[in-house]
């Protein structure tokens, strides 16, 4: 666990990657497409500090040795999270696998969470491999990845019909952790396939799952807190908010933070630094160490303590899957985002 000026933190790291995208991994015939996805995946890795960046080659396909020392060794990672993404239409074997994770989650028990994923438009098929994947592996989350391309599709909705039927199979299946990228996109993909307001509509209809939208919405974070404040079930994912703005755009970081923080509230944010976009290290002690500038301009914002520091970083997460957290590390706070807690705008 990471310690600061004698404060313990317990983190969970809830947005990992064990991707290959490596030149041999390429689909015939869409080549131009995995090489543009993961050079601007390799554009925003830029955006961390300079002593932190890797060479092109390694950022392709690093290997389980790198992941390990730099999430858990050097990285100040209690659990990490897993979230898959196939991109089957650009990779062979797929760019992040829910089975390419499960290897190292089997591998180091207790040290991973494996989430899986799902595209209503793979019908049928795909609720049988969802019910076997929870069946294998216990999944409690999903990864939902709303812009992927599919045999001429370019995108899909959570208020899809299609989809609604797999909302409920996670319902029945005990997933309660929904997790929608939604923020900024990778080319080729197309921005408006990320757009949120599905999640507004489908939060309201399913109010037994938690929907963690992942980084925030941003660009479009006004629109992301105003749709949180009213949706119990709506939580922050931090994943590319820190990582991506932190070190490079630090006073957009401090507005962000601020907004989240008035109307979304330090008990429905959660930290993910994006790996390997991102290494941890950088990024969890850069955020225990943060506060906001001393300028007028945030001085309506709410304060971040310590202990919303330890929610953020880890216990937030822990709750919505019921990681133990070790009893000196706990937190004494009703769990987050529940109904009767939920702060409604009233006239």
């Amino acid at each position: 666990m990471y310690e600061n000026d004698g404060e313990k933190y317990f983190v969970v790291d809830t947005h990992m990657h064990y991707w290959n995208a490596a030149p041999d991994n390429w689909v015939e015939g869409a080549e131009q497409y995995a090489k543009g996805w993961i050079e601007c995946f390799y554009g925003y890795h830029g955006l961390g500090p300079e002593d932190t960046r890797w060479p092109l080659e390694k950022y392709q396909k690093y290997t389980e040795e790198d992941l390990m020392k730099d999430v858990f060794d050097e990285g100040h990672v209690d659990v990490a999270i897993f979230q898959p993404t196939d991109l089957a239409e650009w990779y062979k074997e797929g760019f992040n696998t829910t089975e390419r994770d499960s290897i190292l989650h089997e591998k180091h028990p207790g040290k991973f969470v494996l989430n899986t994923r799902w595209d209503p438009r793979e019908g049928e098929d795909g609720l049988k491999t969802l019910r076997h994947n929870v069946e294998r592996w216990g999944c409690k989350g999903v990864k939902l990845y709303t812009a992927e391309w599919r045999q001429g599709s370019r995108g899909w909705k959570l208020t899809d019909p299609e989809a609604y039927k797999y909302l409920e199979a996670c319902q029945e299946l005990g997933i309660t952790n929904i997790h929608a990228h939604k923020g900024p996109t990778i080319w080729p993909l197309d921005k408006d396939a990320f757009d949120m307001s599905d999640v507004d509509h489908a939060a309201t209809d399913f109010p037994a799952l938690n929907f963690i939208v992942e980084h925030s919405g941003i660009p479009r974070i006004d629109d992301f807190c105003y749709m949180a404040t009213q949706e119990p079930n709506v939580y922050a994912g931090l994943s590319v908010v820190v990582g991506a703005l932190m070190h490079a755009r630090p006073r957009f970081f401090a507005r962000c933070m601020g907004e989240l923080l008035f109307w979304v509230g330090e008990d429905k944010m959660t930290f993910g630094s994006d790996y390997a976009i991102w290494e941890p290290k950088w990024q969890v002690e850069g955020f225990v160490d943060w506060d906001f500038p001393d300028d007028e301009a945030y001085s309506d914002y709410p304060r971040l303590g310590v202990a919303g520091k330890k929610k953020i970083l880890g216990l937030n997460a822990a709750k919505l899957y019921d990681i133990e957290v070790p009893e000196e590390l706990r937190l004494d706070y009703g769990k987050p985002a529940a109904q009767d807690d939920a702060k409604l705008v009233t006239q």
